[in-house]
Parts: C-alpha cells; structure tokens; sequence
C-alpha cells in the first residue's frame, strides 16, 4: 500500500531539512507551505504519518494532540519540538504521539524515528489489505497439464510471470481467469506486496472512479472522509481488473493516464500520487470486437494487451479434471475441515465426461456440494448432478440434446472415440437453441453462452449453423 505522510511545519528551514530525509522514504509526501500548514487541516487530509512542528499545535497542545491520536483512523504522530526539555517531550509522548523531537538533534537522530514509524504503520496497512485464506495460495504449479493447448498456454505465462509488464487474460467465464492472476502474482517478484481485485462489471459507475482512484474528503455527495483508491492500495503489488470490458469509455481514458505516468489523482484532488503496481486485466469479451464497434478504446487496448493470452475452456482440456479434481478437493477440506476427500472412479469418470459449460467454476462448485452432502469417505455417483451422473447405476438414463437416446454401440468404443462425436453434438444443439432464442444475435447469444463473438462464429461454421436462419420472418 502507499504510505502517505503529511508534514506541517511553518519554518523554512526544518521543513527544507525533513523533506530532505523524506526522500529516502517509498511513500507519497504533501507538505503544504506556511500559510496553509494550519492544524485544522489535518482532519480534511488523508495521512498515515503526520510530522507536525509544536508551534503549529493550537494551544492547549497536549490537549489537542491527545484528541488527535484517540480519534478514527488517527495518524502515527511525530511532533518536532523546539524546546530541549525531557519532561514537555514526555508529556507529548504520553498524550499519544509516537515520537516527540528537539529539533536541535542531529539529522540521523530524527532519520531513526521516521523510519521506524513508517515501517510500523505500513506493516499496519498490509495486515489490514492481506486477504486472510485458510486454502493454499495458488502458484503456477497448479496449472500443470498434460493438454497440448494448455501447455503452450503455460509456457507463455512462465515467460512473462516475473516483469512488470500490464497482461490481459481473455476466456470464457468459470475459466479461472482471477485464479491465474493470482497464481502469477504469487510467483513473481511481486509476491510480497498486496494482490487487490477489481470487478469493474460489479460496482455502480459513478462509484468505480472513486474505488479505483480513490477521493478526498467532500470530493462528491457523501464523501465525508478521504478514501485511498485501489491502486494505492496496490502499491507495490498487482491490480487485477476483473471484466475490464465493461468499464465506462470515459473512466478508459484515465487509466490510459494511469499506465502512462503510473500517478493517480483522486476525484477531487489535482495532486497526482505515484504508484507501482503491476496491473492484469480480464475479460470474457472479445476486446478487438469491442475495438471495432468504439465500444472500448484501441490505445487502451494495445496499452494493456502488450501480452495477450486466452484461457483454453475445460471441455478443450477435459484430461487434467482428475488432478483438478483432487487440488480443489484439497482446499475444499482444508476450508471447510469435514467430508469426503476422495472421488469413486465411476464418478471421476463422469466428471471427465462432462462437457462442463460453466468451465472451472462449475467444476468447484459440483465439488463443493458433493463434500457438502456425501455421507461415505468418497464422493460417488449419487452424489452428483443427474446431468453428469449421466446412465450409470442409480441415475436416470442419459439422454443427448433435443432428446435422442444414447446410442448403445457407444458404451462398446473407447472415450476418447466418442468424446469429440458427443461434444459436438452437445454443442450443436445447444448453440441452435440458443440463437433461436435471440433471434440470431450473434452477440446476445456470445454473451448468455460465454464465448468470444469470434470464438462463436468458428462455432457456427463448424457446425453449419447461420444466423439468418434463425432470425423472426418480417410480419
């Protein structure tokens, strides 16, 4: 997180002095001049260390800095003292400051207390950004796969897991697009920073500028506090923006500002706050499309997608379910600590056999209520959806799309004979139901099956299927 600190000093000299030390401190520094360096604005600014000189204390001074230190969200307090006397240094001390200072010591002297109290409060501000997790933290090696595609999709992760580079993660929605975020964050260089997320598809719009940039105090209706922004919070780690598609065109123009200068000004603020972060962005949408139709800016576009890669969708992959399987099966147990830790073959063979639509997440959440409801040591089939227990002892018997029966030659030829034939005609069926519902919008229908418009269309050819064809004749 980015610290920041004000200083109030109405001397030239000892404010020129502790800027000086300042300047080895990573945080964001504001040190008004004289006239504005008044007591009475430090509640109307944001600070996590506050570096005051006595005189600039109304009187009485133990006073008012012991209303300070015991408010909300009260500043670690340094008071720089003119007064060499041990017993009015101790008085402040005990009213709350951190530290109380004559300022006729050396500068090394004055150095050790800043640093100190720095390190503490931001110590402080990454415990309160730490997301508390009792499942493991998810690493690169989790991705590990024997699918061809998923490979050479891992391979161009590892290359760019360590830089600093802004990456743009596409794929279908369940696909795991925040889990690789994270998973890359916590293999990089910036692992001992904070991971912040973003849904900009989640927050209201006249919200999401505040949440990501964040304010100050009377800034907009309702703002009565300054708030930091997500990417000060994110300062020294990653800023993960989750379906960056759906951030309004005029908020794309500031984070255009953001990736360029890495400074962030609060709404309503014109002081520009540097930050590092690195930042990685999703989306389920095909953003070339959105490109095309002025629907989201080009420059930010090449901006964020300096490295593009595309999460391959589980059914593409359906050979690495069963050590997927097992790892969420780990951290469901891990979370909730009871159930079933294991998977009956029958029912690991179900799960491979599943076309899985809603991609991973899907997958965790079947997982998650089997352990829920399983009464044995392992999940079996009963414990299953009847849609992926499919015909096998105690489910009803498995029907294809539009309700053919299920061929019997099937169950006398290996899987992965039959796997392709049974995805496609699944896929058919389901993709001709759906753009009969939509009319033949082919973008309505990519967005309710959470594909990619491009990904839709190769569908589409593959399968014969024409968008006219379903289209309402004329009355």
């Amino acid at each position: 997180m980015q610290l920041r600190i004000l200083l109030l000093v109405d001397q030239i000299k000892l404010r020129s002095r502790v800027l000086a030390l300042l300047r080895d401190v990573d945080a964001f520094v504001r040190a008004p001049v004289a006239r504005e360096a008044a007591w009475d604005t430090v509640g109307q600014v944001l600070s996590d260390v506050l570096i005051v000189c006595d005189r600039v204390i109304p009187e009485p001074v133990e006073e008012n800095v012991r209303r300070l230190t015991s408010s909300a969200n009260a500043p670690d307090l340094i008071v720089l003292s003119g007064d060499d006397d041990a017993e009015d240094l101790a008085i402040l001390r005990a009213a709350g400051a951190e530290a109380a200072i004559y300022t006729g010591v050396p500068d090394d002297v004055i150095w050790e207390a800043i640093r100190l109290i720095t390190r503490k409060r931001r110590e402080l501000l990454s415990k309160t950004v730490a997301v508390r997790r009792t499942t493991p933290r998810p690493g690169l090696g989790d991705f590990v796969s024997d699918s061809p595609a998923m490979q050479r999709f891992m391979r161009t992760v590892t290359r760019v897991a360590d830089s600093d580079t802004p990456l743009l993660i596409s794929g279908e929605t369940g696909v795991g697009k925040e889990r690789l975020a994270r998973a890359i964050h916590n293999d990089g260089r910036r692992s001992d920073g904070p991971f912040i997320s973003v849904n900009c598809g989640a927050i209201p719009e006249n919200l999401l500028e505040s949440q990501l940039f964040g304010h100050e105090k009377g800034a907009f209706t309702g703002a009565t506090r300054a708030q930091r922004g997500c990417f000060e919070l994110a300062h020294g780690g990653t800023l993960f923006l989750d379906e960056i598609g759906e951030m309004p065109f005029h908020l794309q123009v500031k984070l255009l500002h953001v990736l360029q200068d890495y400074e962030v000004a609060p709404v309503g603020s014109e002081k520009k706050i540097p930050v590092d972060v690195r930042v990685i962005a999703a989306t389920h949408r095909d953003i070339r499309e959105e490109v095309e139709h002025k629907r989201f800016r080009g420059d930010l576009y090449y901006r964020l997608g300096v490295v593009a890669i595309e999460v391959p969708p589980l059914r593409e992959r359906s050979g690495d379910i069963p050590a997927l399987a097992s790892s969420i099966m780990e951290g469901l147990f891990a979370r909730i600590g009871r159930g079933a830790r294991r998977i009956a073959p029958e029912a690991m063979d179900a799960l491979c056999e599943y076309a899985w639509p809603g991609n991973v997440r899907e997958l965790i959440n079947v997982l998650e209520r089997a352990v829920l409801l399983c009464e044995e040591d392992q999940i079996g089939l009963a414990d299953l959806p009847a849609e992926i227990a499919g015909g096998r002892e105690g489910a009803p018997a498995p029907r294809l799309p539009g309700g053919e029966d299920f061929p019997d030659d099937w169950i006398e030829r290996p899987l992965k004979e039959i796997r392709e034939t049974a995805v496609e005609r699944f896929e058919r069926a389901y993709l001709a139901r759906l753009l009969a519902a939509t009319g033949g919008r082919v973008g309505e229908t990519a967005r309710r099956a959470g594909l990619e418009p491009r990904s839709l269309f190769n569908k589409m050819r593959r399968y014969g299927l024409r968008k006219e064809d379903f289209r309402a004749p004329p009355r």
